[in-house]
């Protein structure tokens, strides 16, 4: 179990702290929901998390058989829904491995990058679709 605390410091910004290591991040609404888009929004969160989470499990899956990740970049695109409830309504992830993709491997991390916790916390109704590009 892990605790995050914050608070309210008013102008749409929060800034919440991570108990375990005290590291801290501040939030803002976007400028498309009367915030300044000053520092993360909550959903911009939420994109971040997905990607970062197939990041660090494929990193995981790939040390299991003897493979560092380091230089995976990734992006993720957040698009929000037009109509009411505001919402998120796509994640599109692209992830750019710097590993040659050969099998079994390949199919073990697409897998991890796929079957990753946030991915499988996020709504169904949520399209999360991901493009793997792996080096030559």
């Amino acid at each position: 179990m892990v605790k995050v605390f914050g608070e309210y410091h008013g102008d749409l910004h929060c800034v919440a702290t991570h108990d375990p290591s005290g590291n801290t991040l501040v939030t803002d609404a976007p400028k498309d929901n009367q915030g300044r888009g000053e520092a993360f929004s909550p959903t911009d969160l939420v994109a971040t998390a997905l990607a970062t989470c197939m990041a660090t499990t494929m990193a995981i899956a790939a040390r299991k058989h003897g493979v560092e990740l380091n230089g995976l970049r990734y992006e993720v695109t957040k698009e929000m829904s037009s109509d009411a409830p505001r919402r998120i309504v796509r994640l599109a992830t692209t992830l750019w491995l710097p590993i040659p993709r050969k099998e079994p491997l390949a199919k073990v991390l697409e897998d991890a990058a796929r079957f990753c916790p946030v991915h499988q916390s996020l709504h169904p109704g949520v399209d999360k679709p991901v493009v793997f590009y792996w080096n030559p």
